[in-house]
């Protein structure tokens, strides 16, 4: 199993990124997938997640309106447009993955079975 995320760097505030997630080594559309993001010091937290299918997304309230989870399950990818960002969004951004079937809610990091490496995400003011 992988996830390779991808998409990192730095940016000014109010400016955007999109992070792309690619899987490989199961099959993605029986899996639940994640966004989580770790700043200097502080503990991982959780970003957004979709279903298996996308047809239901979930945010955290940090970011509702501003960031936008998607996937193409064509290409085994899973992306997360980031608009408006802030200073306070720079993190260590991680994939994770999930199956469908999994128990617990997508804002919990035990839910996630597998992890990305981290992109880093760096927002100037």
């Amino acid at each position: 199993v992988q996830l390779q995320a991808s998409g990192g760097g730095l940016v000014q505030a109010g400016g955007s990124l999109r992070l792309s997630c690619a899987a490989s080594g199961f099959t993605f559309d029986d899996y639940a997938i994640g966004w989580f993001r770790q700043a200097p010091g502080k503990e991982r937290d959780f970003v957004a997640a979709s279903t298996r299918s996308g047809g239901s997304t979930y945010y955290a309230d940090s970011v509702k309106g501003r960031f936008t989870i998607s996937r193409d399950n064509a290409r085994n990818t899973v992306y997360l447009q980031m608009n408006s960002l802030k200073p306070e969004d720079t993190a260590v951004y991680y994939c994770a993955a999930a199956p469908y079937y999994s128990s617990g809610g997508y804002y919990s990091s035990a839910r996630w079975d597998y992890w990305g490496q981290g992109t880093l995400v760096t927002v100037s003011s």
